[in-house]
């Protein structure tokens, strides 16, 4: 099986159940997203690419640890080869952070606002980036938003700050004001994301209750003109009750003003618990049509340095995957 069909069928499980030998150092746990909270995850990779799949002990798919992170998994009537790559802060390359681990916003989707988690002070972010250096080629900032939008503003750019020394790329995924383009640029940011997450207003106002969908696209606009193409990402979501014509309809769109969209498979959770994965086929579909729009856009993923797009372990991202 190519790579590309392989990895959608994989993201279509999503899960993965570890037998063998103990996996545990190469296991990570998420603390923002969907995720948050679970068993944590690992990064399956065959020569160079990569799928992020969720623990669980009741998955049916079987990974098998041979051992110094060599791993096999059975599927399809084939043995795939592979590895399973190291995680220093979440992710492959990158020290990828999440600041504030609880949120005001209750995204239906989004297990954060359900747990009490921690908010990291910018010494203790310094010191995990420090702790990494020499395994990683960028840094991302994720967070949700502890008290309000402004102050999780203010909290990246004193950590953005922080970081620029160490002379890497940083990324930030906030929930944004409308300065945060021009603050986080200023502070010496490289790279956006501020996610749609959904593809129409209508199940955006459904799904994140309280959030500002014009607002959005107003900064992903300017965000584009101060960073420039392929360092401006959008994650939507695949999964929510759209229509692959709705679908087509914010890539092509987002694509147009200059951003990188990154389609993010649905993980049933928190208040969708009872939603399915989108299929290995719908993915494909909706793969090529990604792909044609950032072709007719002259944007290209694999020229982004951080976050999503970086990693392309959790979604189908042309150039990468």
């Amino acid at each position: 099986m190519d790579w590309l069909g392989l990895k959608a069928e994989l993201l279509a499980r999503g899960r993965v159940k570890v037998v063998g030998v103990l996996a545990k150092p190469y296991i990570s746990s998420s603390t923002a997203g969907p995720g948050a909270g679970g068993r944590g995850s690992l990064f399956f990779s065959v020569d160079g690419q990569r799928v992020r799949l969720a623990v669980d002990p009741e998955a049916d798919l079987t990974l098998v640890h041979e051992g110094m992170g060599r791993a096999t998994i059975p599927f399809g009537g084939e043995l795939v080869r592979g590895i399973i790559e190291p995680a220093p802060l979440h992710c492959p390359g990158q020290a990828y952070i999440t600041l504030s681990e609880q949120c005001i916003f209750s995204c239906k989707y989004c297990a954060v606002p359900l747990r009490q988690g921690r908010v990291k002070s910018p010494d203790e972010v310094v010191g995990m980036v420090r702790s990494v250096l020499g395994e990683i080629d960028a840094i991302s900032i994720t967070s949700g938003v502890a008290g309000s939008v402004a102050e999780e503003e203010a909290r990246a750019v004193e950590v953005v700050r922080l970081l620029v020394p160490f002379g890497l790329p940083i990324g930030v995924s906030i929930y944004p004001t409308p300065q945060t383009p021009r603050v986080l640029r200023a502070a010496g940011v490289a790279e956006v994301k501020f996610n749609l997450e959904a593809a129409t207003p209508g199940l955006f106002a459904e799904m994140c209750p309280g959030q500002d969908w014009n607002l959005l696209w107003e900064v992903l606009e300017e965000s584009v003109g101060l960073f420039g193409k392929n360092h401006v990402q959008s994650n939507v979501i695949v999964g929510l009750g759209e229509s692959d014509e709705e679908m087509e309809a914010v890539v092509r769109r987002l694509c147009s003003i200059g951003v990188i969209p990154v389609l993010r498979p649905l993980a049933p959770g928190a208040g969708l618990a009872h939603f399915a994965r989108p299929s290995a086929e719908r993915l494909l579909r909706l793969h090529a049509v990604l792909k044609e729009a950032l072709h007719e856009a002259g944007l290209d993923p694999a020229a982004a340095r951080t976050m999503c797009a970086a990693c392309a372990g959790c979604d189908l991202i042309p150039g990468r995957d």
